[in-house]
């Protein structure tokens, strides 16, 4: 990197995109956009730790995160955690993005408010904080009180501005409101297909013909 190259700013937004629908996707442009990041990848989990395993493979929801980006500038489908054997550790896939960008970059961990409260819990969560930042998308309707352990894990972490976060490459907490906050759950969408209703406009025209092909989540 030389001296006037600004170092790269990536994320990480990980999940089990079961299936990926457009509220994932617009959030991903909207942190992009908020972050000023020269990437975002797109994470689909192999095995999830902290959730049922999908009912779908992870090659077949790859699938469709891919027919979802299509050709959105930025954002990017990374099937490390599916190549990867075992659960789907966000410090390893971390781990494997640092390596990659090197030690100047701004690498972030991008999570919802709901997952951020049981971070604590997480596999090496110190470590998180030693590879990335966090970025925390807030929920306007849903805030909690933290519980201890996650105020003892983020104490002295947290700035107010993209700018503060940005001044170095990992450690910091950053919470986000994105612009659109879209009331779609990939949950309810499993559901409208089980029972044969519509899933049109929310999904991409793309992810909802092929899943309608393989007649997946029937």
């Amino acid at each position: 990197m030389c001296a006037a190259e600004a170092p790269p700013r990536v994320a990480m937004l990980g999940g089990t995109f079961d299936p990926v629908h457009v509220g994932h996707l617009r959030s991903a442009i909207e942190l992009r956009e908020a972050l000023v990041l020269d990437r975002v990848h797109m994470v689909p989990a192999r095995v999830p730790p902290h959730r049922a395993t999908p009912g779908v493979d992870a090659e077949q929801r790859a699938i469709m995160l891919a027919l979802g980006i299509a050709d959105t500038p930025g954002l990017y489908v990374d099937d490390r955690e599916i190549r990867r054997e075992g659960p789907s550790y966000s410090t390893a896939t971390l781990a494997s993005l640092r390596e990659e960008l090197g030690t100047h970059a701004r690498l972030v961990m991008a999570l919802g408010y709901d997952a951020y409260l049981h971070l604590a819990e997480w596999h090496e969560p110190q470590r998180l904080f030693e590879l990335a930042h966090v970025v925390v998308v807030d929920r306007p309707d849903h805030q909690q009180p933290l519980p201890t352990a996650l105020e003892t894990l983020i104490e002295g972490r947290e700035v107010t501005s993209v700018e503060a976060l940005m001044q170095s490459p990992a450690g910091g907490v950053l919470h986000l409101s994105l612009p659109t906050r879209m009331a779609i759950s990939a949950t309810a969408i499993r559901e409208r297909l089980q029972r044969g209703a519509s899933v049109r406009y929310l999904l991409p025209d793309a992810v909802e013909r092929y899943l309608l092909a393989h007649r997946l989540y029937r």
